[in-house]
C-alpha cells in the first residue's frame, strides 16, 4: 500500500502538489543544513577571535569535498534508483542503493584516513599559516579524521530514500542531525560550556552525524518491509550495469563538487594572502549567501525523483511541467533575496561578528556574491535535471564551464584588476554565461 502511494505520486499527482511534497522537506533540510554551517561560524565568532574563525573558514574546502562522494554514490545511486522505479524494475532499484551506500562507507573511510595521514601538506594547501594551522587542525579532527564517513553517509541515505519519494524521512534524518548540532555547538564552544572554541564546533558536528546516521538506520530497519532501499550485503552487487548507470551520473557530479573545492581553496589563498581578518570576512559572507544557494540547491534536487521517473516512463509533458513550475518559483525568490541581501549587507555581517574591519570587508564581499544568485539557480535547476535524467555528460561540461573556463580564471583576472575584493564578483561572471548556457540546453531537453 505504502509503496502504491509513492507510484501515485510520481504518475498523477499534479505537479505543483507533488513538487511541493517532495522539494519542500528537502529545501527545509537543506535550510537546516546551511543554518547549522552558520551556526558554527556565528558561535565561533562570539569568541571575538579572528583566528579561530578564520580555522573553520580554511577547514571548508575539506568539508566540501565530502559532497564529491555524496555526489558520486548519493546523486549517481539515487537517478539510477528513480530511473529504475519508473521502469519497474524493483530489483535493479535495492541493488543500486545497497551499491551506494556500501561505496560511501568504503570512500568515507578512505576519506578520513588519507586526511589523518597527510595532514601536514593538506593544511599548507588550505593556506593555514603558522597562525591558524594548529586551529584549523583541530576543527578537522572531529569533522574530517574521525568524522567523515558519518557525514558521508549521513547525506548519502537521505539521497537513497528521496529517490523514493521518502522526501519527509530523509530530511527528518538530515535536520535531526542539524538541530542537535545547533544545540550543542553552544556548549562546546563557548566560555561558560566547554570552551573548545573551533574544536568544539567540529566535535558537535560529528556528534550530530553519528546521530542522524543512526536515525537512518533505525528507519531502514523499522521499513523494511516497506521500502525499496536496501543496505542488506546480500545485494551488494556491483555489476556492470549499475556501476556504469550509477558512474555515468556520479562521476560527472562529483567532478563538479572537486572543482567547487579547487575554486574556494585558490579563493581562500587568495584572501589569506590579505590578513586572518579577510579570511573570517570572506568565511561569513560565503556561509551568509548560501542560504539561498542551499534552497535552490534543495528545490533542485528535490525535483530529480519526479524528473527520473516522468522521463524512465515517458511522461515528457509531466517533466516539463515540472522543471518549468521550478525554475519559476525559483527564480521568483532568488529575485527577492538578492535585493534584501544587497540593501542590507552590513546589516548581515555584523550579526556574526562586531568587528569593524571585518564588517567592512564582509559588507563587500557579500554584495558582490549575491548577485550571483538569480543565475546560480538557473544553472543549478539545469545540473539537476542532467543528472536526474541520466545526461552525466552536460552535467560535466556545466562543472568544466564553471570553474576551469570561467570562474577560477576570473578570480586571478579581478584580483589582479581589482584586489581582493574582485574575488567576491567571480562567480558572478561565470554564473551569467552558465545561465544564458543552461536555458538554451533545457530548451532543447523540453522540445
Amino acid at each position: 500500500m505504502e509503496n502504491e502511494q509513492k507510484i501515485y505520486l510520481f504518475e498523477n499527482t499534479p505537479v505543483p502538489k507533488a513538487v511541493a511534497k517532495l522539494a519542500i522537506p528537502t529545501i527545509l533540510s537543506s535550510l537546516v543544513m546551511v543554518i547549522y554551517n552558520l551556526a558554527d561560524t556565528y558561535f565561533v565568532g562570539i569568541i571575538n577571535d579572528p583566528i579561530e574563525n578564520a580555522a573553520v573558514t580554511l577547514a571548508a574546502p575539506v568539508l566540501l569535498a565530502f559532497n564529491a562522494v555524496n555526489n558520486l554514490f548519493g546523486v549517481g545511486s539515487s537517478s539510477m534508483m528513480s530511473r529504475a522505479l519508473g521502469k519497474k524494475d524493483y530489483e535493479t532499484v535495492s541493488k543500486s542503493s545497497a551499491f551506494g551506500f556500501y561505496c560511501a562507507l568504503l570512500f568515507g573511510i578512505i576519506f578520513s584516513l588519507s586526511c589523518t595521514i597527510f595532514q601536514m601538506p593538506l593544511l599548507n594547501l588550505l593556506g593555514a599559516d603558522s597562525m591558524t594551522a594548529k586551529v584549523t587542525a583541530s576543527y578537522m579532527k572531529w569533522t574530517v579524521n574521525f568524522g567523515a564517513a558519518p557525514a558521508i553517509l549521513n547525506v548519502v541515505l537521505a539521497y537513497l530514500l528521496r529517490a523514493e519519494g521518502a522526501a519527509l524521512h530523509a530530511s527528518i534524518g538530515t535536520m535531526s542531525g542539524c538541530l542537535l548540532n545547533i544545540i550543542l555547538d553552544p556548549i562546546f564552544i563557548l566560555p561558560w560550556g566547554f570552551h573548545m572554541g573551533a574544536e568544539g564546533a567540529g566535535l558537535a558536528t560529528f556528534l550530530s552525524n553519528c546521530i542522524a546516521c543512526l536515525y537512518f538506520f533505525i528507519y531502514l530497519l523499522v521499513k523494511r518491509n516497506s521500502t525499496f532501499v536496501c543496505i542488506h550485503p546480500k545485494k551488494f552487487y556491483p555489476g556492470k550495469t549499475i556501476l556504469i548507470g550509477v558512474c555515468a551520473v556520479g562521476i560527472p557530479a562529483a567532478v563538479q563538487n572537486l572543482l567547487n573545492v579547487t575554486g574556494m581553496t585558490i579563493l581562500n589563498n587568495f584572501t589569506s594572502s590579505y590578513s586572518a581578518d579577510a579570511v573570517a570576512a570572506m568565511g561569513i559572507s560565503q556561509k551568509i549567501n548560501m542560504v539561498p544557494l542551499y534552497i535552490a540547491l534543495g528545490l533542485s534536487q528535490g525535483i530529480m525523483p519526479l524528473i527520473s521517473y516522468s522521463y524512465s516512463s515517458g511522461n515528457q509533458k509531466r517533466m516539463k511541467e515540472t522543471g518549468l513550475f521550478a525554475l519559476k518559483a525559483m527564480l521568483s525568490f532568488m529575485l527577492i533575496i538578492t535585493t534584501l541581501y544587497f540593501l542590507f549587507a552590513q546589516t548581515f555581517i555584523e550579526t556574526f561578528m562586531k568587528n569593524d574591519l571585518i564588517i567592512s570587508y564582509g559588507t563587500k564581499f557579500l554584495r558582490g556574491f549575491c548577485l550571483s544568485l538569480p543565475f546560480l539557480c538557473i544553472d543549478f535547476l539545469a545540473v539537476g535535471i542532467f543528472q536526474a535524467i541520466g545526461k552525466g555528460k552536460e552535467a560535466f561540461i556545466f562543472a568544466i564551464m564553471r570553474k576551469i573556463i570561467l570562474e577560477i580564471p576570473a578570480l586571478y583576472l579581478l584580483n589582479r584588476i581589482f584586489p581582493l575584493y574582485g574575488l567576491a564578483y567571480a562567480q558572478l561572471a561565470a554564473e551569467i554565461f552558465l545561465a544564458a548556457a543552461a536555458l538554451f540546453v533545457l530548451r532543447r531537453i523540453f522540445t
